[in-house]
This record gives structure tokens, C-alpha cells and sequence, in this order.
């Protein structure tokens, strides 16, 4: 008879109809957007309340802009013989980001954070000139991901005791890939998952088909709701990096927050938006950055070389139209 009543319960919980949950948030200095296919007696605010737990944790380890995050304090030594140990989440981040520099041949690269904040997109605020080549070089010296130590036992730590982390351009992708697992443990297999603008597809929507996400029209003036193209997602992550958002004016120059760890200074080759769709978000995020420095032609060779990777990198002609590169097997709507 028990046996019975619980399989009953299991077959209504099973049949009962299906709402899109939506549920959003900040994180990380932005915001998150989740839908959630789920049963109408789910109850969203205890998800929610899990997810803001889960996302409080990633920034706690990541955020440059707290002082007593785990990055921070990694960043604040100053002895090539100290060891650090940490967190699961900064470890993987740490393994993934030295994976990507070396993919990229240094195009991406974590260690970015004097020219982050020698430009003013970084924690120590806007700066009212344009750097020269003195401070530009003083910064690069400092500058290299080989200059990370990840050792066997886990621990990490510095070759070079000046040199800090800013990891930013993938740990918003490992905050998606995380509720994305989060979501999964509890059973979800229909959601999309959205922070600033990176994302991860599992499943279809409510109506059967399969997610569609928008690419931003890569202009400083577009609204953000304003879609150059839409992108058929399932069981996929996609993440986009441009230079329309986030960008500073200095002598009436305009320069993007994306900058060239070869140079030092911000990308000027003519890519205005690079996205990546792969298997997790960590990865997507990263890359997309990466194919930002590295130009149209060498970042989709170097994506048509991968395994399950698609990019779209799109470059703006001196007439000023908009030119689409797309990797050989990428899928716009």
C-alpha cells in the first residue's frame, strides 16, 4: 500500500502541469536572468535562495573588488616561496584560465590586472589620460600567466612576487556553468541560465523548441534588447565579448576594456564582438575574450581546430558595416 501511494505521488508530481519559473538577481557588479521549466507547485524562492548562496561564494572567491576575497588575498603576496591553497572553485577556475592561455598562445590571460587597472576599467577607478609607454611597459613586466605556479598538491602560488590575478573574463562563465549544475542536481533538465550575458541552454522551453539567445548589435548605441543574431541553444553554453559596452574616452579616442596582453594597451584590430558556443561557459567566456585579441582569421582557424567549438567573430569595415566571420559549423537562427 505505501509502495503504491508513493508511486502515485511520483506519477502526478510527474504529470502535473509545467510553468516557465524566471527568476533574477545580482551578482558579480551585474545581473542574472534564469528560466526554469518546472512544475507549478516548484517553489522558486527557495531556488533562488540557493543560487544567490551558491553565486555569494563564487564572488567571495573571485572579486577583486573585496579586499578579503580569496583572489585578493592571493594577489596581496608578496614571496615567491609562500604557498597559497585554495578553494575547489578558484582551483578549477585556475586550471581552466592556464589551459586557455595556453590555447590562445597568450592571447587570453589572467594575469591582466596592472593594464586593467592602468587603463581605469579595474577596483582602482577611471583614469583621466591616456598611459605611456613607460607605465605601459612597467605594467607588462608583470605580466604572464606562466608566472602563476599550480603545483601537483593543488597549492599555487607566484614566480614572480609582484604579479596579481583579474579573472574576470571567465569567472562570470563558471558562475553560469555552476547554477547550471546546481539546476541539474535538483533535478531540472529544461532551464537557460543567464549571467552578464554569458549563458548555458540545458534542454527545450515550455514550448518544445529549443532556447534562443540573442547577440547584442555590436554598436555603442543599440539598446540591449536590440538583436544583431539569434543563436538555436541546447545542452550549449554561448558567451559574447565586445567593445560596445564597456569602454572609455580619452582624447576623443574611445578604448575598449579588451586589451592585447602582447601590447598592453586596448584591442584595436577592428573586432567588435566574438562569441564562442561550447560545452561550458568557463570556457566559452574565456575564449571569447581571446578571439577579441587575436583577430577575425587566426580566431576562427584556431576555433575550427577544436572539438564541439563555434565562434562568430564580427569585425567593422573602414566604411563602418558590420562583416560576420563564422567558425565552419556555427548555427544562426
Amino acid at each position: 500500500m505505501l509502495i503504491f501511494g508513493m508511486l502515485a505521488a511520483l506519477l502526478c508530481s510527474a504529470c502535473q502541469p509545467k510553468r516557465e519559473l524566471r527568476l533574477s538577481g545580482k551578482t558579480m557588479g551585474t545581473t542574472y536572468h534564469i528560466k526554469v521549466v518546472a512544475g507549478l507547485l516548484t517553489s522558486g524562492a527557495e531556488i533562488q535562495r540557493q543560487i544567490d548562496i551558491r553565486l555569494a561564494a563564487i564572488n567571495k572567491s573571485m572579486s577583486t573588488y573585496d579586499s578579503s576575497s580569496e583572489i585578493s588575498r592571493f594577489n596581496a603576496i608578496q614571496s615567491t616561496a609562500e604557498s597559497f591553497s585554495p578553494s575547489d572553485d578558484f582551483l578549477h577556475v585556475l586550471q581552466v584560465a592556464a589551459t586557455l592561455h595556453r590555447l590562445t598562445g597568450g592571447a587570453w590571460d589572467g594575469t591582466l590586472d596592472p593594464l586593467v587597472n592602468l587603463w581605469g576599467f579595474g577596483r582602482k577607478g577611471a583614469v583621466n589620460h591616456i598611459p605611456n609607454d613607460s607605465e605601459i611597459l612597467q605594467a607588462l613586466s608583470h605580466v604572464g600567466f606562466d608566472r602563476i605556479r599550480l603545483d601537483p598538491s593543488g597549492a599555487i602560488g607566484k614566480t614572480d612576487p609582484a604579479v596579481t590575478l583579474d579573472l574576470a573574463s571567465i569567472a562570470k562563465g563558471y558562475g553560469v556553468d555552476e547554477i547550471a549544475r546546481l539546476l541539474g542536481q535538483k533535478g531540472f533538465a529544461d532551464f537557460l541560465v543567464e549571467i552578464g550575458g554569458e549563458v548555458y541552454a540545458r534542454g527545450l522551453r515550455k514550448d518544445g523548441k529549443p532556447w534562443l539567445v540573442g547577440i547584442n548589435r555590436p554598436d555603442r548605441e543599440a539598446a540591449f534588447n536590440d538583436v544583431y543574431r539569434a543563436i538555436p541553444l541546447t545542452n550549449r553554453a554561448m558567451a559574447t565579448s565586445g567593445d560596445y559596452r564597456i569602454f572609455i574616452q580619452l582624447a576623443d579616442q574611445f578604448y575598449s576594456h579588451i586589451i592585447d596582453p602582447r601590447t598592453g594597451r586596448p584591442v584595436a584590430n577592428g573586432v567588435v564582438s566574438a562569441t564562442v558556443v561550447a560545452a561550458n561557459c568557463t570556457v566559452a567566456d574565456g575564449l571569447a575574450t581571446a578571439l577579441m585579441v587575436m583577430g577575425p582569421e587566426k580566431g576562427v582557424a584556431l576555433v575550427n581546430r577544436q572539438e564541439s567549438v563555434e565562434c562568430l567573430i564580427v569585425a567593422r569595415k573602414s566604411d563602418g558595416t558590420l562583416m560576420d566571420y563564422p567558425s565552419s559549423g556555427f548555427v544562426i537562427n
